[in-house]
């Protein structure tokens, strides 16, 4: 199964597109909806350790594209210390909310 990003490979430009940047949040909100599904039904936290990580893996790809957009268009840098307390505040919240102990 391809990455959703994979299939606009040869078509960066598309990627631009406001239909095409829709489609992609769409896709994000149905995975979303299909791991809290997955945790309804199992309620495994091997899961849980799953879906943070994956978004983990969403917050580091929205940093890379913010930092790309800043060399492209001359915005204000990202502020990586405020991504690394925001990473640190979600994954202490979804362990204590999960009783998962790091």
């Amino acid at each position: 199964m391809k990455n959703k990003l994979e299939i606009f490979k040869k078509a960066q430009a598309l990627l631009d597109k406001s239909e095409v940047q829709e489609l992609l949040a769409y896709c994000d909100r149905l995975e979303d909806e299909l791991v809290d599904l997955k945790f309804e039904k199992t309620n495994n936290k091997e899961l849980i350790l799953l879906d943070m990580i994956r978004e983990v893996f969403k917050g580091c790809n929205a940093l890379e594209k913010e930092q790309l957009e800043h060399e492209r268009f001359g915005y204000d840098a990202p502020s990586y210390a405020e991504a690394i307390s925001n990473l640190k505040v979600f994954i202490l919240g979804m362990c204590k909310d999960h009783k998962i102990y790091l």
